[in-house]
């Protein structure tokens, strides 16, 4: 299907961007594409060419591009108050940290909204250095965590860490990959408590002895979506607490049941952070990122903090609007479903092409990882690159990471259904074939 579109060519606005944008600003294509329009889990380019979207802004648009939903609610509120900063309280911002409340895990219940995931992580870091009295920070490799000097800092992940002398008091620890696990394979508990262990000599050698707090993404995300074994995070915990630390969890992907029946990833693992930070599903693409902590912890920060756009009404409205299409939809039990549908489509992709080396991930957020031969697991870039130039052939959206570039991520709105995601492997079957070669 082909939508006639005004305005600007996709022509215009790449040459557009190339002038006027940073260059930085990467594409997931040879050729940026241009998108104009968006309904659903269908989007437009600015020539009228239709794409089924499994990516979904990157894990963003939760309950589809354009919902009516958020809509009205953000139509309505723009029509009664705009904007004023948090100097003021209002009923929206009041309302939407009631929602998350309702649905965080254990005591988590204090909000501080901010305008990204990347402020988010500011608030989390500045609000355990607070709660301690200590400065230094304990995350781990390959992660991602935002693109501030602070963000970049916590962040493992090279391509992703643009300055040479990053911030201080930052020490990374093994992240527990179970596919590239560097104790044995196949991966088993015994690596668990290796992988442990080996944050407790981060702490005890490259620190005071004294962190701050240890910080994760549940499921690493830019990092390939690398899920971690059952009881890596129980342990974790347990050792950043032994010496005195907090638990800071990175939900900004995996948040809003995006990993099957429950609202949020940690509660797959049964630990309680003292920190959480969320940010992309929680408002349908509204720039949004929050940080929710307990009662004890946001009474430790003392100084002065404000944040002119955090908790905009219209932001607000459109977060409180999109919770309750998730909650109405029920949406963790959505994802759980189209999930397994989406997973058996994957592994029968891998057992016609040797060259995808693992399938995994949870719910909604599913990945395969491209390497040259599944014995030696060298990663395959190029083949990658070939295959997310095939699926936009195939009019669809994908995205794609991994520390060396060869991992292919899935990610579509949690209200896709299952003609949707049947017509999402067929077109992704199809992008394998063109890949082979």
């Amino acid at each position: 299907m082909t939508t006639q579109i005004k305005g600007a060519t996709s022509a215009d606005i790449v040459q557009g961007h190339r002038e006027h944008l940073l260059p930085a600003m990467i594409h997931l294509y040879q050729e940026p594409l241009a998108l104009a329009e968006g309904s659903g889990v269908r989007v437009w380019d600015a020539d009228g060419h239709e794409y089924l979207d499994l990516f979904a802004g990157i894990l963003t648009t939760s309950v589809g591009h354009c919902n009516p939903r958020v809509i009205a609610a953000v139509t309505e509120q723009m029509q009664t108050l705009g904007h004023v900063s948090t100097l003021y309280a209002t009923e929206a911002q009041v309302e939407a940290a009631r929602k998350l409340a309702e649905i965080a895990p254990g005591s988590l219940k204090r909000t501080f909204f901010s305008n990204s995931g990347t402020e988010a992580i500011e608030t989390a870091v500045m609000m355990a250095c607070l709660a301690t009295g200590r400065s230094e920070i304990i995350g781990l490799r390959v992660a991602y965590h935002g693109r501030s000097f602070l963000g970049a800092s916590v962040t493992a992940h090279s391509g992703w860490r643009p300055l040479a002398t990053p911030v201080a008091g930052i020490h990374h620890a093994k992240a527990p990959n179970t596919y590239r696990c560097p104790y044995k394979q196949p991966c088993d508990e015994s690596c668990v408590d290796e992988f442990v262990a080996d944050l407790e000599e981060v702490i005890l050698t490259t620190t005071n002895g004294k962190p701050a707090a240890f910080i994760a993404e549940t499921i690493q995300g830019v990092a390939g979506y690398v899920v971690p074994p059952p009881t890596y995070f129980k342990k974790a915990a347990e050792v950043i607490r032994k010496y005195g630390g907090l638990l800071i969890i990175d939900e900004v992907q995996t948040g809003f049941g995006r990993t099957g029946d429950r609202w949020f990833a940690i509660e797959h693992y049964g630990v309680e952070p003292d920190i959480m930070v969320m940010a992309k599903g929680i408002a349908n693409g509204f720039p949004v990122g929050a940080t929710i902590t307990t009662d004890e912890i946001a009474l430790a920060w003392k100084p002065k903090t404000i944040s002119t756009f955090g908790g905009n009404p219209v932001a607000m409205a459109a977060l409180c609007a999109t919770q309750d299409v998730l909650r109405e939809e029920r949406a963790p039990t959505n994802a759980a479903a189209r999930g397994a549908e989406l997973w058996a489509g994957l592994l029968g992709l891998q057992k016609r092409h040797p060259w995808i080396g693992d399938v995994r991930g949870m719910g909604l957020m599913q990945a395969m990882e491209i390497v040259r031969d599944p014995k030696t697991k060298e990663p395959d870039a190029k083949r990658t690159s070939k295959l997310m130039e095939a699926a936009r052939e195939e009019r669809l959206l994908i995205g794609s990471g991994g520390l060396f570039g060869n991992v292919v991520r899935i990610g579509p709105s949690l209200l896709i259904t299952a003609d949707e995601i049947g017509e999402g492997v067929e077109k992704l079957g199809r992008a394998c074939r063109r890949a082979e070669g």
